[in-house]
C-alpha cells in the first residue's frame, strides 16, 4: 500500500472552506485541465453526505478516459470527509480530507491518501515510474488553485 500526505494552510472561515470542498462540483476546479475531468452524475447535491455515489470520467494518462466511481463513506461537517473508490483504476483508494482550525482565520487542510495499484510487481513499477509522479502533479496543481482561492 502506498501513502500520499499533503497539508496546506489557508486563510478563511471554516464555513466557506467547507462549503467549497463539500460541493462535489468544485472537484473539477481543482483538477488539472489536461485530465479532461467530467462529472457524469446528474443532480449532484450542493453538499456531500455519507453514502453519496459520484461517477466521473478522467484521463490521467494522455487522452485515454477512465471511468471512476467514488462513494463518500464518512462526513463530519467542518472536520473531515472520506471518499473511497468503488470502481476505477486503483485496486484500493481511500482519501481522507481533514480540516483543522488553527489560530485566527487559518485552516489547515490535510489530504491523506492510501492506495494500491493492481497488477502486483507491474503495478509497483508503474507506481515508481508514472503513477506517483502523476499524483504529485495533481496534488501540486490542487494546492496552487486552493492557494489562489483562499490565499
Amino acid at each position: 500500500m502506498y501513502r500520499l500526505y499533503r497539508e496546506q494552510i489557508v486563510q478563511g472561515d471554516i464555513e466557506d472552506i467547507w462549503k467549497f470542498f463539500s460541493d462535489p462540483r468544485n472537484l473539477s476546479k481543482i483538477t488539472p485541465p489536461d485530465m479532461n475531468f467530467k462529472i457524469l452524475t446528474e443532480d449532484l447535491p450542493e453538499e456531500i453526505f455519507t453514502g453519496l455515489i459520484i461517477e466521473y470520467e478522467v484521463s490521467p494518462f494522455g487522452n485515454i478516459p477512465v471511468h471512476w466511481v467514488t462513494e463518500i463513506t464518512a462526513v463530519e461537517k467542518y472536520k473531515y470527509f472520506i471518499d473511497e473508490q468503488r470502481f476505477g483504476p486503483y485496486k484500493f483508494w481511500h482519501h481522507l480530507h481533514l480540516f483543522e482550525r488553527l489560530d485566527g482565520q487559518k485552516i489547515k487542510i490535510i489530504d491523506k491518501v492510501h492506495y494500491i495499484i493492481p497488477f502486483g510487481i507491474l503495478g509497483q513499477i508503474a507506481n515508481a515510474l508514472l503513477v506517483r509522479k502523476r499524483l504529485d502533479y495533481i496534488f501540486d496543481y490542487r494546492a496552487k488553485i486552493i492557494a489562489e482561492i483562499f490565499g
